[in-house]
């Protein structure tokens, strides 16, 4: 259990961000995580983090810096010191304890993956330390059916019996259903809430377990606030984010939590490779998520440990992806082309989208196939670089090709990438256009 002695980043982050139930159209409103991630930002350009801003000097400081934000509604927010006491007190002797981004307990997890939407504050009750296990993440729909309870029910005790951590939304259907199965099997369980944490934390179907160690419960909202249609969704990348990998036992199509919740794993986080249900009577939603990049779960009975069948899955999906072997190309530059593919200054002409540096025709043609199988669905630059173990001045200059000669389609907000439907990927490769 966390010292209830908050560290002074801690008190101030909650004094900007947290609620304490007040009348939501009272003033000042708290921060939002984006609000807060801009107030950080420009702390951290004067070398100043949230502590300092509870210093008496604060308020002169505030109303000198250049920030898009109201400094008046920043000092009211800081001046409800009472209000945190007295929340603090209640959340404590519930049990609760308080993390902020920036203590050492923090997930690391969630910064890494999630980055800047990582919360700024997270409460919680229960072991902390089960946040920076990993685990498999099993969520699905409010209303599976019978033959979905039975899958997730076999996937989870395989699960503890395996060591292998499980996180989930807490939701009834497929999360709680998966949670309590997980824990009377004895495995360890993160639960992520979009409310009600601090009811959650005496509910006597958890307390057991919360005092056993084998489960921990947290939210990044209000633990009194009720539910909410918008915390539910923004929780849902914070349940990827604790994980190492992601399985959907039931989806809708194009509704739903569930649903959401996977296509912002699969398109924002990237990171959590997200599995599907494909055994039995499979819902139209876990067929799109196929599509949009998901991958099978491997199918039950398991004849070996199930962390092997999922790494093979991984792994297999990845030489699939890639037609051309890397042994079969090569990459290496002459100096001249080395030095051809040098990035030009920020304010050159690079950022159009057609190409202003020479780039080796036939290097160009031989990588043009495996950067086009990972564009079925929208990558960055970024990702691809990393994936081909190139400059991203390279990759972008191949890019800026394929747009140019209409093979490939650019997105904006975000500048992502895809294949252009409309030309035939299969003509193209096979004639070399």
């Amino acid at each position: 259990m966390l010292n209830h002695q908050l560290p002074p980043d801690t008190q101030a982050i909650l004094l900007l961000c947290a609620s304490f139930s007040q009348n939501r159209k009272t003033e000042p409103q708290p921060l939002t995580l984006s609000e807060y991630n801009t107030l950080a930002n420009c702390l951290r350009l004067q070398q100043l983090t949230p502590k300092n801003l509870l210093e008496e000097t604060a308020k002169k400081q505030l109303l000198e810096m250049i920030i898009p934000l109201d400094p008046n509604r920043i000092i009211s927010l800081l001046e409800r010191g009472m209000m945190l006491s007295l929340a603090v007190e209640k959340w404590t002797s519930q049990g609760l304890w308080i993390l902020g981004r920036s203590d050492p307990e923090y997930p690391r997890c969630l910064k890494q993956k999630l980055q800047h939407l990582a919360p700024a504050i997270l409460y919680g009750v229960g072991n902390f330390e089960l946040l920076s296990q990993g685990g498999l993440a099993v969520v699905g729909s409010r209303d599976v059916d019978e033959e979905g309870l039975n899958y997730t029910d076999y996937i989870v005790q395989t699960c503890a019996e395996q060591g292998i951590p499980i996180i989930s939304g807490g939701a009834r259907g497929v999360d709680q259903t998966a949670m309590l199965v997980a824990l009377n099997a004895g495995g360890n369980v993160v639960g992520v809430l979009g409310d009600s944490l601090a009811k959650s934390a005496v509910s006597s179907k958890y307390r057991h377990f919360i005092k056993s160690g084998n489960l921990t419960l947290i939210s990044s909202y209000d633990p009194d606030a009720g539910f909410n249609v918008g915390n539910a969704m923004g929780r849902n990348k914070y349940i990827y984010g604790l994980s190492d990998y992601g399985l959907i036992i039931s989806s809708s199509v194009d509704q739903g939590g569930t649903w959401a919740g996977a296509v912002e794993a699969l398109e924002k986080i990237k990171t959590v490779p997200v599995f599907v249900r494909m055994q039995g009577t499979i819902p139209d939603g876990n067929q799109q998520l196929i599509n949009r990049g998901a991958k099978p779960f491997p199918e039950m009975p398991f004849n070996r440990p199930l962390q092997e069948l999922i790494t093979d899955v991984i792994a297999m999906d990845q030489d699939a992806l890639i037609s051309i072997p890397h042994s079969e190309i090569d990459l290496t530059l002459s100096p001249q082309t080395e030095n051809e593919l040098k990035p030009a200054s920020e304010n050159s002409e690079i950022q159009k989208d057609t190409p202003v540096y020479p780039v080796s025709q036939t290097i160009y043609e031989a990588v043009l196939p495996l950067i086009l199988g990972q564009l079925e669905q929208p990558k960055d630059a970024k990702f691809l670089a990393e994936l081909l173990q190139v400059r991203l001045s390279q990759m972008q200059d191949w890019l800026n090709i394929a747009v140019s000669q209409g093979k490939v389609k650019k997105n904006k907000k975000p500048v992502t990438y895809e294949v252009n439907r409309d030309i035939s990927l299969l003509s193209f490769i096979s004639n070399k256009h």
